[in-house]
């Protein structure tokens, strides 16, 4: 599932902004089909234009309501109402502004997600250097100089690609609590370029400098 909402607003349209001659929305909708790994792909908006593209590209599109594609809304709601109307055992949320996320992570993230028996998986950054949190050390100690690479990394949520088993998610929705992270969590590794999510005219920049070095295969 693709979420290409329209209404950005630090990068206007920014699912239509284009990278090496290609919309990040369709971008993403050949990413996942290059993958293999799906046996259904959805793009999941409010705007008709991405209906348009998705059916250009072979694959689903759900309309989702007007009011789940303002800045209030979250994406547990809009998950949970994709979910509700449309049957699947997993879900894989794949983002479009996650450009630099390669074909081959995509195929690793969905096998570690089924063969780990995961209610939610995160794709995570490692980040292996001293890491601080209200002043406190997180990764390392004051007492003493640690060499980086004997560090503990920092897991760093990138929501480049997520997943969730369908079931867990809407029980605990329907039970009033956060599903986002319900059940057994699990942290899968991605790229730092993978981490890399577009929402300035600057990200898009630095997304197009490094787009040739990815695996798009």
């Amino acid at each position: 599932m693709i979420p290409a909402r329209m209404g950005s607003q630090r990068l206007k349209k920014k699912n239509l902004r284009e990278i090496n001659g290609i919309p990040l929305i369709t971008g993403a909708i050949r990413k996942c089909k290059s993958a293999g790994i799906f046996d259904q792909i959805w793009v999941n908006s409010e705007d008709d234009i991405f209906g348009e593209i998705a059916l250009e590209e072979g694959v689903y599109f759900h309309k989702r309501p007007s009011e789940l594609a303002n800045n209030q809304a979250t994406s547990e709601q809009f998950i949970s109402e994709f979910l509700s109307k449309v049957s699947c055992d997993f879900v894989v949320q794949v983002h479009s502004i996650a450009p630099l996320l390669a074909v081959s992570e995509v195929k690793d993230f969905v096998k570690d997600l089924l063969t780990g028996q995961y209610d939610c998986l995160l794709s995570t950054e490692l980040i292996q250097i001293e890491c601080a949190y209200k002043g406190l050390p997180v990764n390392f100690t004051f007492d003493e100089k640690t060499n980086s690479q004997d560090l503990e990394p920092i897991k760093r949520v990138s929501w480049s690609i997520t997943g969730w088993k369908s079931e867990t998610f809407l029980k605990t929705v329907h039970a009033g609590n956060c599903a986002t992270y319900a059940g057994k969590v699990g942290y899968h590794p991605v790229s730092s370029m993978a981490g890399h999510v577009i929402k300035t005219e600057r990200d898009l920049q630095i997304a197009e400098a490094l787009y040739p070095l990815i695996d798009t295969e």
